[in-house]
């Protein structure tokens, strides 16, 4: 599972916002927002939930359960080792959008 916590954190990371999440996972914005406005565990169907677990790993987030090896307790994310291709991944969805017809903003 996902806390809205860490949702937001992981956006943060690398360095977009609710729109261009709801891009690289192929949600809607609505959906996106209502997932961060939950009050602990993140909300939605299992079909939804895979989609954005799928695109944040993709973009080189990790998420930490609590009681996950780490230096401290508690849950967290963080980038992955290569976390430079996070920012090539995104550019890399955001033309391929562009190129399909797909309108992108930045």
């Amino acid at each position: 599972m996902i806390t809205s916590a860490q949702l937001r954190a992981a956006r943060v990371l690398l360095g977009i916002d609710q729109r261009q999440l709801a891009e690289l996972s192929g949600l809607s914005v609505p959906t996106i927002q209502r997932m961060e406005a939950s009050e602990t565990m993140v909300r939605g169907n299992v079909d939804s939930l895979v989609k954005l677990i799928t695109a944040l790993d993709a973009a080189g987030i990790e998420m930490i359960d609590e009681g996950a090896v780490s230096n401290s307790q508690g849950r967290g994310v963080r980038l992955k080792i290569n976390s430079g291709s996070a920012r090539t991944y995104l550019d890399h969805q955001i033309e391929n959008k562009a190129s399909s017809g797909t309108r992108v903003r930045r």
